[in-house]
C-alpha cells in the first residue's frame, strides 16, 4: 500500500515507550507523497477520541463519522508495514489546519 498525504489509515503503533500514543488507532499521513512513494517510512499524526478542545496542538476532525482530534504533538515516523487499511481522508480545511499547526509547532512547511 502506498499511503497518500492527509489520508487516514488504521495503524498498529505498538510497541511504544512512555507517553507515546499506543495500540492500533487511526493516523493521518502528513509526509509528502514523493516521500511516501519512495521510502519505507511515513510521517504520521495519531488521532484520538479523547478530546482536548483547548489544546492548540490538537485539530478537531471527524473520522468514520465520529469526532476525533489529530494529535500534532504526537507526530512520529513509522514503517509503512504498520498500516492496516485506509479509513478516510482529511477535508481541505482540516488538512490546512494540520499543516498550519505543524509549521507553528515545528517551524517547517
Amino acid at each position: 500500500m502506498t499511503p497518500v498525504r492527509y489520508g487516514i489509515y488504521l495503524a498498529n503503533l505498538d510497541p511504544t515507550v512512555g507517553a507515546e500514543m499506543k495500540k492500533t488507532r487511526p493516523v493521518v499521513v502528513v509526509s509528502q507523497d514523493a516521500m511516501n512513494d519512495h521510502l519505507d517510512t511515513i510521517v504520521v499524526c495519531p488521532l484520538t477520541t479523547k478530546l482536548h478542545a483547548t489544546w492548540r496542538s490538537r485539530i478537531p476532525v471527524r473520522c468514520a463519522g465520529k469526532p476525533a482530534e489529530v494529535a500534532v504533538d504526537q507526530i512520529r515516523t513509522v514503517a509503512k508495514v504498520r498500516l492496516v487499511r485506509k479509513l478516510d481522508s482529511l477535508g481541505e480545511a482540516a488538512a490546512d489546519a494540520v499543516r498550519h499547526t505543524i509549521v507553528e509547532m515545528y517551524g517547517v512547511a
